[in-house]
């Protein structure tokens, strides 16, 4: 097992003191894009087509994005309940407390997940949402109880100082059911919602968890993920504003990169002619919010460049230009050293102070 070090206080505050050493690197694309990188519509004019010069014009074009994405993805609202929170199991990790919980995200119907936080306490911490990727052994992947070590997120966060929460995607158990089963679920429970909006939900839930805790700090809020976690970070940064940093690895930032089709996701709608709508909309939600896209030149790479150049835009607007990024480390659909240096940084940065 690989245990990393936590950072120190000193440490972390002289990670947030000044820009990130590595910013021009993350912010420098190529010279030449590749010809397949898409051509997106401008994010600083609204739909009139008149040209966004401000902070309040961009207000009025946040609004009006959201309004346009909210209605592609379902209605936001949903049952309140109380989370009702049960500890499964608890145990001692190195340093770190590892339990199994058990949340009610809607009435009757519970998720399960792991919290990872270090086991000696001081004050209260900055928390992680951290989601899972493709693979059967769901939560336990980040949890570093399964997979590759590359992959053990949560437990490489939880060591270097951070409270973290792992929650099992929908599709894996929702009341029960699973993949085909759970996505026919969705709709017969929330008429107009699809499976994005399902994840986008349940992954507000476990933030609402970390909320919870008294030793989380709740204005220090951030979420990774990686694969179909990427894509559910993306979602959650944009309409959750409590994540003040966001790491997004290889989910394929463009609605043609990968399955943005599925059932899970967005549904083949997204592929019908017409249709308006891309992704560099949702990530200018984000904004001024920090979000670091990663890529390996499978699901993401050069290809993916327009969409941090069209949401820096915004971001220049809003004065935050160095709170966008985009890594690229050519390794493939992975999560190398490389990769989990700078996304453990970038959240160490922006969330450690």
């Amino acid at each position: 097992m690989v245990l990393l070090m936590p950072f120190s206080l000193v440490e972390t505050a002289a990670l947030c003191a000044g820009p990130l050493p590595w910013l021009a690197e993350v912010q420098t694309p190529p010279a030449e894009l590749p010809a397949e990188a898409p051509q997106l519509s401008p994010l600083l004019a609204d739909e009139a087509g008149e040209r966004v010069a401000d902070a309040a014009g961009w207000a009025r074009r946040l609004a009006e994005l959201r309004r346009l994405w909210m209605e592609f993805l379902g209605p936001e609202a949903a049952p309140e309940c109380d989370l009702a929170p049960e500890t499964i199991s608890s145990e001692r990790v190195g340093d770190v407390v590892r339990e199994l919980v058990r949340l009610q995200v809607e009435p009757g119907c519970r998720m399960e997940a792991f919290l990872l936080r270090p086991a000696e306490v001081e004050g209260r911490l900055p928390g992680v949402v951290v989601l899972h990727s493709t693979a059967d052994y769901t939560i336990r992947q980040p949890a570093g109880l399964e997979g590759p070590e590359d992959h053990w997120i949560g437990l490489h966060l939880a060591q270097r100082g951070f409270v973290c929460i792992c929650p099992r995607c929908y599709i894996w158990d929702y009341n029960g059911k699973t993949w085909a089963d759970a996505v026919a679920e969705v709709p017969r429970r929330h008429p107009g919602w699809r499976g994005m909006q399902k994840m986008t939900f349940d992954a507000r839930r476990a933030a609402d968890y970390l909320c919870s805790l008294s030793f989380v700090d709740a204005e220090r809020l951030g979420c990774i993920g990686h694969s179909l976690g990427a894509k559910e970070a993306l979602y959650l940064a944009a309409f959750d504003e409590r994540m003040r940093a966001t790491v997004s690895s290889e989910g394929g930032i463009g609605l043609t990169f990968s399955n943005w089709e599925a059932p899970w996701y967005l549904g083949a709608d997204i592929r019908q002619p017409g249709v308006p709508h891309e992704n560099h909309e949702v990530l200018a939600l984000v904004a001024p919010r920090a979000f670091l896209l990663i890529g390996g030149e499978s699901a993401d790479g050069a290809r993916s460049w327009p969409f941090i150049l069209a949401a820096r835009g915004v971001y220049d607007l809003l004065g935050a230009g160095d709170r966008i990024g985009f890594l690229n480390h050519g390794a493939g659909h992975e999560f190398p050293p490389i990769a989990q240096e700078r996304a453990y940084g970038w959240l160490a940065h922006f969330l450690g102070g």
